[in-house]
C-alpha cells in the first residue's frame, strides 16, 4: 500500500498534552506540511506546549471550539485542510462522574460537528479519530491476549462511554458517506507538558512538595503506560502508513500497578513508601485493568522506544525543571478533584518571554478577529478620534505583507489581513463587509520557493494566485469603490535593441513587456495587461527586492551573498525600507495606474557585492559567471532590465537613486550595528 503525504493538516485539541507533541513533530520532520491548530484553551490546554513549533512557517494557532460550525467549516476551506487529526476531548474520568453533560458536548457533539464539515466540503482524504483503550471496558485480570481492534466496546465510566459514542459517528461516516476515517486507541500516556490531574504528573509534583501521593483504593489497579514521544511516532506512522477504514491499538504490553508507580516515583526522590503513600477511597468505578493487543501497529513498522525508568526521569527532570508551567495546580492534586471545565485558563500564562520579536503573540483567536492588529489610541486630549484611513492587506505571511503592517503600526493607521484566499469571491466579500477598509492592498501571490524556478512545474497554482486571485480581489474592490494597491513585478522586460544594457534607457510604463522567459513573468505580464481595464486599480512594478534585514531569505543581497556564483548585470531594484511608506503614502494620495516601482538608476551585482564587502564583511569574496553558464544551473532564463523611474521620482522627488539608497537605508544602518 502506497504510503499516504498530506498536504495541509488541522489537528484539534493540540495545545493539549498528546496532540502538542503530535504537532511539534510533525512541523519539525515536515516542513512542506502545513499544520493548523485548532483549541479552544481549557483548562487542561497550555500555548506554551506549541512552543517549539511557535516561530516555524508552516504553523498556525486558531483559538475555538470543535462545536462551532461555522469556524470549522470557515478553517476547512480557507485552510484547504485536507487531513484532520482529531485530538480535542474532554479526558479526565474523575470529571466525567461529576459534569457528564460537558463531555457529551465535547466528545460527541465536537466530533459530529467536525464529521459533518468534512462532509459538506467533500475535501478531506484522511480523518484520524483519537480514542483511547477504555472503550473497550475492563480487561480480565488473568488475560494473556490483550484486546485487539475487532473487540467489543464495552465503556464502563461517562467518559469512555462519549469515547465510545464518537467512534460510532465516525464509523457511521466511513460507511455512509465514504469518509476515509482511521482510528486509534491508545493506553495511558506520560511526560513532559501533561496536566497534572493525571497519575504520574500528580505523583511527581507532590512529591517535588514532599507530600503523599493518594492512590484511589488499594492500588492494584494495573495500567500500561507509554512515553509521549513513543505516541508521537506512532500517530506519525499511522498518518502515513495507515489504511483507511481500519482501527489502531496504540500500546504496550509492559504492564504497572498504580502502587508500582507511586512507589517509583518516590524512589526518583529518595522517599520512603511507606510514609509517602497515601490510600484514598476509590472512584465510583475504577476499571481493574485495560490490556492492549498492539501487533497490528507494530506491522506497520511502529514500536516502543522508550523504557519506563528513562521515560519517568525525562517527565521528573521536566517537571523539577518547569514547576510553574500549569499555574496554580493545587485543585488537581486533591486526591478526588472536580476541575472547572473552562476555556482559556493557560492562555494567560503565554507571558512576554513567548512573545515574537514585535510584541505580538504568533497565535491566533478565532473569538475575535484572529489577523486585526491593535492600533494606538490618540495621545490627545478628548476622545479618541477615529483613524479616517483603514487598510485591508492580503499576504500577511509574505515579506511584503509582514512590513506593510509594521508601516501601518508605525503610522498609527488601523489595518486588518484579510482571511479570504483571492480565488474565493465570497471570502473576499465577506473581508470587506467585515473590515469596511477605505484601501486594499494586495501583496499576496505565488513567486516561488526558493525561486521561480518553482512556478515551472506548478503551473495551475501559479495561475490561480497570479491571475485568478488578483483579478478577482480587483473586481471586488472595483464593486465596493475601493481602490487597490497591486504589488506586481517589473520582472517582465529584458534588455532588447530599443533599451540596450548600459545605455541609460528604461523601460517605461507604457512600454508591451518582452520577457516571457518564467512562466511566474508569463503570469504578471498577463494579469497587469487585464488589470488595465480597472481603473481602481494602482499597479506597482516591484524588481529584485532589497531591505534593510540582510538575514531574510528573500532579499536579493541576502541571496547573491550566499550564492556560490553570481551573474554581473546591472539591473533596476527596489529598496524597501525607502519604497514601501510610498506606496502608503500613494494610496493616500488615490493614485492609480501603472507605475515602475524602483529606485532610479541600475546597480551591477558585483557594486553590490563591494559595498557588501566594504560595509559588512572585508574578508568577503565571490565569483562571477557568464548568463550561459548560469542556464546549467536553473530551470528558468532570469529577467535583467532597467526601468524608468522618472514617473515615481517626479510624484515624489526625494526618492534616491538606488546607490544612494542602498547606503542609506541597507549597508550604514548595518554597518553601525556590526559596529556596535
Amino acid at each position: 500500500m502506497a504510503e499516504y503525504t498530506p498536504k495541509n493538516i488541522l489537528i484539534t485539541g493540540a495545545a493539549g498534552f498528546i496532540a502538542s507533541h503530535v504537532a511539534n513533530r510533525l512541523i519539525r520532520n515536515y516542513p512542506d506540511y502545513k499544520i493548523v491548530v485548532l483549541d479552544k484553551l481549557d483548562y487542561c490546554s497550555n500555548l506554551k506546549n506549541l512552543l517549539p513549533a511557535r516561530s516555524s512557517p508552516n504553523f498556525k494557532f486558531v483559538k475555538g471550539d470543535i462545536a462551532s460550525a461555522d469556524l470549522v467549516n470557515f478553517l476547512l476551506i480557507t485552510e484547504s485542510i485536507d487531513t484532520i487529526m482529531h485530538f480535542a476531548a474532554q479526558t479526565h474520568v474523575d470529571n466525567s462522574f461529576g459534569n457528564s453533560f460537558e463531555f457529551t458536548k465535547n466528545n460527541i457533539y465536537g466530533t459530529h460537528v467536525l464529521l459533518e464539515a468534512c462532509k459538506v466540503t467533500g475535501q478531506i482524504r484522511r480523518f484520524i479519530h483519537v480514542s483511547t483503550d477504555e472503550v473497550y471496558g475492563e480487561t480480565d485480570e488473568d488475560a494473556v491476549v490483550g484486546n485487539h481492534e475487532a473487540s467489543q466496546l464495552l465503556p464502563t465510566n461517562p467518559y469512555s462511554a462519549t469515547k465510545a459514542g464518537a467512534e460510532m459517528l465516525v464509523m457511521a461516516y466511513g460507511r455512509s458517506y465514504g469518509l476515509p476515517v482511521i482510528t486509534t486507541r491508545g493506553n495511558n500516556v506520560y511526560g513532559p507538558n501533561q496536566f497534572p490531574e493525571k497519575l504520574i504528573p500528580k505523583f511527581i509534583l507532590l512529591a517535588m512538595q514532599g507530600k503523599v501521593l493518594p492512590i484511589h483504593g488499594d492500588g492494584s489497579n494495573v495500567r500500561s503506560y507509554l512515553y509521549c514521544e513513543d505516541v508521537a511516532e506512532a500517530f506519525e506512522v499511522i498518518l502515513h502508513k495507515g489504511e483507511v477504514g481500519h482501527v489502531y491499538n496504540i500500546g504496550t504490553k509492559k504492564e504497572r500497578r498504580v502502587i508500582d508507580v507511586a512507589t517509583d516515583v518516590c524512589k526518583l526522590f529518595s522517599m520512603d513508601p511507606e510514609t509517602s503513600i497515601k490510600f484514598v477511597e476509590n472512584r465510583p468505578f475504577n476499571d481493574q485493568r485495560y490490556f492492549l493487543d498492539d501487533e497490528k501497529l507494530k506491522n506497520l513498522g511502529w514500536s516502543e522506544r522508550t523504557r519506563w525508568e528513562e521515560g519517568l526521569k525525562k517527565t521528573m527532570d521536566w517537571y523539577i525543571n518547569n514547576p510553574d508551567w500549569w499555574g496554580d495546580v493545587s485543585g488537581a492534586l486533591l486526591p478526588h478533584p472536580r476541575m472547572l471545565m473552562m476555556p482559556g485558563g493557560i492562555e494567560r500564562h503565554f507571558d512576554g518571554a513567548e512573545k515574537c520579536n514585535d510584541g505580538s503573540s504568533p497565535y491566533s483567536s478565532a473569538s475575535q478577529n484572529q489577523t486585526k492588529m491593535v492600533v494606538p489610541v490618540s495621545k490627545s486630549s478628548g476622545s479618541p478620534r477615529k483613524p479616517p484611513l483603514k487598510f485591508l492587506i492580503y499576504g500577511r505571511t509574505g515579506w511584503l505583507g509582514g512590513l506593510l503592517g509594521k508601516i501601518c503600526e508605525k503610522q498609527g493607521i488601523a489595518y486588518e489581513y484579510g482571511k479570504g484566499r483571492l480565488e474565493d469571491r465570497s471570502l473576499l466579500l465577506a473581508d470587506i463587509q467585515s473590515v469596511k477598509p477605505t484601501h486594499v492592498f494586495n501583496a499576496a501571490g505565488v513567486t516561488g520557493r526558493p525561486n521561480v524556478d518553482w512556478c515551472e512545474t506548478h503551473k495551475t497554482e501559479t495561475i490561480r494566485a497570479n491571475v485568478a486571485g488578483t483579478l478577482t480581489l480587483a473586481d471586488v474592490c472595483r464593486e465596493h469603490g475601493l481602490l487597490m494597491m497591486n504589488f506586481a513585478t517589473g520582472c517582465i522586460f529584458e534588455y532588447d535593441a530599443n533599451h540596450p544594457e548600459g545605455s541609460g534607457i528604461g523601460f517605461k510604463e507604457e512600454d508591451t513587456p518582452n520577457f516571457t522567459g518564467s512562466f511566474y513573468s508569463k503570469t504578471k505580464a498577463m494579469v497587469e495587461e487585464l488589470l488595465k481595464e480597472y481603473d481602481n486599480v494602482c499597479t506597482l512594478r516591484v524588481r529584485m527586492p532589497i531591505s534593510s534585514d540582510l538575514n531574510n531569505p528573500r532579499n536579493f543581497i541576502t541571496k547573491i551573498s550566499r550564492y556560490n556564483k553570481v551573474v554581473n548585470i546591472p539591473n533596476s531594484m527596489t529598496i524597501l525600507d525607502e519604497l514601501l511608506p510610498i506606496s502608503v503614502e500613494m494610496a493616500k494620495r488615490n493614485l492609480r495606474g501603472i507605475w515602475n516601482f524602483t529606485n532610479p538608476g541600475v546597480v551591477s551585482h558585483n557594486e553590490i557585492l563591494e559595498m557588501y564587502k566594504e560595509y559588512i564583511d572585508p574578508g568577503f569574496k565571490w565569483a562571477n559567471f557568464t548568463l550561459e553558464e548560469q542556464a546549467k544551473v536553473i530551470v528558468a532564463p532570469r529577467s535583467n532590465n532597467e526601468m524608468d523611474a522618472s514617473k515615481l521620482k517626479k510624484e515624489f522627488p526625494e526618492l534616491l537613486s538606488i546607490k544612494e539608497s542602498l547606503i542609506k537605508y541597507v549597508f550604514e544602518p548595518n554597518k553601525k550595528t556590526s559596529a556596535a
